[in-house]
């Protein structure tokens, strides 16, 4: 392909592409939300997605308590060191006891956040702020077992959805000012006499130029002076001036009297920079494999340029990647292992389910490898063929089970909502209601495959059907709709 990131004709444009455009840059959506994306046509349809915020914000809203682990008073502290000296252990007692009970609410209310945030993604009409958003926790990884702080993890939160879409460098230059990341890189015990590394080890690495790219320890270690001083006090950032460092920095072949933000912009000079931020788009909305094919080292390259010249505003390159021709080629499509997450809010999302319980879906993220607030690591979530294992396999096909019918792992199925799955072929319909049960067989396999399955699975599907009875209810949709997930190909997108 001479150029990858050339658009796709609008005669190409058609459901299927409709629909791999809709689960890619968000999380699915029922067949009528299909079709209406379709008929905008390649450059509105993407338009409506990326042009996101002309849109009104759904979805509920976060109402949590920022004082749940709030710092002792200078009172409280001086009362504690009081007791301590004269070994008043019922006055000790007490504030240790407050402070396993604060740990507790504060554990409570991430377990909320959770719950909001998976609500968010389910109910929301701008998924792709909330794609982004979930892309960007994993790549600015912070966990809250380091933390320990819900709050803190929230406003990191709130920060990455303002800025997912923006421009990559206010991403860069916030986090390393996020009280989230500052805990957990320990920055906040980053001080002129004793620099530590961590927050400027991973701000090259892991966050924008890739691990070995372009760097070396020295730049490590004069980027962490760089970084003195940044710390926070309560919920918000604070610079301790007296414990910057305001010598003569070298960095990246750069050397003057450099603070935070020269360090970031020395980064975002480098082509490794924005070479990898291309990468990372790329294997989040493109093709996760492991091995890069000529066609994709070459929309990378295209792509890093296009956020280099957009001096790395995201919107112009993600316009032009969903409307690529390599974004919509059949090597592309079903090429993205589905994330816990996807998995989950795109089942609801497209063939309509009740959310069921929240609480239940957060366990079985947790369980399937996608605990949000919680990666595993500062290097995010490994995603791709990552996800797939014989444990949680397991998981997803009774997940997919669960949102379909009610019924979960242990057979039961108490106060589980109703569900109709009718809506899914009400467009197929002929003139006088009826239904063609093979043509609706192969749309609704085609619909929740995500592309056309072999003709052999249709017959299977098809086979299935008649077994049943051949004609399509509700109890059929739905039994097909259990079948489909459990295939192999519901994995990807």
């Amino acid at each position: 392909m001479a150029n990858p990131l050339q658009p796709i004709p609008r005669k190409d444009f058609n459901y299927a592409a409709a629909l791999h455009l809709l689960n890619r840059a968000g999380f699915g959506g029922t067949p009528a939300q299909v079709i209406a994306l379709q008929e905008l046509g390649p450059e509105k349809a993407v338009d409506f997605l990326v042009d996101f915020e002309d849109l009104p914000r759904s979805g509920p809203n976060a109402e949590f308590r920022g004082d749940i682990m709030r710092e002792l008073s200078a009172e409280e502290r001086e009362s504690l060191r009081r007791a301590r000296a004269a070994g008043d252990e019922e006055t000790v007692a007490r504030f240790e006891r407050e402070r396993q009970e604060r740990q507790r609410n504060d554990r409570t209310q991430l377990r909320e956040m959770q719950k909001w945030w998976l609500a968010r993604m389910i109910e929301t009409g701008r998924p792709l702020e909330e794609k982004l958003t979930l892309l960007w926790h994993g790549h600015f990884a912070t966990g809250y077992r380091t933390i320990e702080n819900s709050y803190h993890m929230l406003l990191q939160n709130d920060f990455l959805r303002r800025n997912c879409a923006g421009n990559f460098a206010d991403l860069a230059r916030g986090i390393v000012r996020d009280p989230a990341m500052l805990k957990y890189l320990d920055n906040d015990e980053n001080r002129r006499t004793s620099p530590n590394e961590n927050l400027a080890r991973e701000l090259l690495e892991l966050f924008t130029l890739g691990e070995g790219n372009g760097y070396g320890e020295r730049d490590i270690k004069e980027g962490a002076r760089a970084l003195t001083g940044l710390t926070f006090r309560g919920n918000a950032p604070f610079f301790d001036e007296r414990q910057h460092d305001g010598g003569v920095k070298s960095i990246l072949g750069r050397t003057g009297n450099f603070g935070a933000d020269d360090f970031v912009s020395i980064i975002l000079a480098r082509p490794e920079c924005s070479r990898f931020i291309a990468w990372k788009l790329y294997r989040h909305f493109v093709n996760d494999a492991p091995a890069l094919g000529r066609d994709g080292r070459e929309t990378i390259e295209r792509l890093a340029k296009s956020i280099r010249d957009a001096r790395y505003d995201l919107r112009p390159a993600l316009r032009t990647l969903f409307r690529s021709q390599h974004f919509h080629a059949p090597e592309n499509r079903l090429s993205v292992v589905k994330s816990p997450v996807q998995l989950a809010v795109q089942t609801i999302r497209s063939f309509r389910t009740p959310t069921r319980d929240l609480s239940a879906l957060v366990d079985a993220g947790d369980l399937m490898g996608q605990q949000l607030f919680q990666p595993p690591s500062v290097k995010g979530w490994d995603g791709g063929r990552a996800w797939i294992n014989t444990a949680t396999l397991f998981v997803r096909q009774n997940l997919a089970i669960y949102l379909v019918t009610g019924r979960r792992p242990d057979g039961s199925t108490t106060g589980a909502e109703p569900y109709d799955a009718t809506h899914l072929v009400a467009h197929l319909r002929d003139a006088r209601g009826e239904l063609d049960a093979a043509d609706a067989v192969r749309h609704l396999a085609t619909f929740a495959l995500g592309g056309a399955p072999a003709p052999e699975r249709v017959a299977a599907l098809e086979e299935f059907i008649e077994s049943l009875g051949g004609t399509l209810d509700d109890d059929r949709i739905k039994a097909l709709l259990c079948l489909l997930c459990a295939l192999p190909e519901y994995q990807l997108c």
